[in-house]
């Protein structure tokens, strides 16, 4: 890719995430931040540690399909949370950590599940784009 295209795509890529953010506290690569709109945003290195002792159901909620991280428990389009609140834990004070491709479904799907009563909500801030910029793998399913 051509210095430009990475730059663009970039931008465009901070655009979407201001205008779909929310409002939510950008944390830092290293601490998680709790977001105005009661769920905790956290870094692909905040992921990748609580990983490694995985004690959360981890949700998909990017549509269409692109990819996932490893160990998702569950995809669920994140305009369809409430209609498909059976396949969430149910116990509304479970952890439960969602992510998208750059933030912005996922952040909506966070502010979904705390609307309905979930009290231990986060956020991958920055989606599988700011995973994979940590170096992290996706997973790609055969369709």
């Amino acid at each position: 890719m051509t210095r430009n295209r990475i730059l663009l795509i970039a931008l465009l890529t901070s655009i979407v995430l201001a205008a779909c953010g929310g409002g939510a506290s950008q944390p830092s690569d290293d601490t998680q931040a709790l977001s105005g709109d009661g769920y905790t945003d956290i870094s692909p290195r905040e992921l990748e540690t609580m990983l490694a002792e995985k004690d959360f159901f981890f949700v998909n909620v990017h549509i269409p399909y692109e990819g996932e991280i490893a160990q998702t428990d569950a995809f669920v389009p994140f305009d369809q949370v409430e209609a498909q609140l059976v396949a969430f834990p149910a116990d509304k004070n479970a952890k439960i950590v969602v992510y998208c491709r750059s933030g912005s479904m996922s952040a909506i799907a966070a502010r979904e599940l705390v609307r309905l009563g979930y009290t231990n909500v986060w956020n991958l801030d920055g989606g599988m784009i700011a995973w994979k910029a940590a170096g992290n793998e996706l997973i790609q399913r055969d369709a």
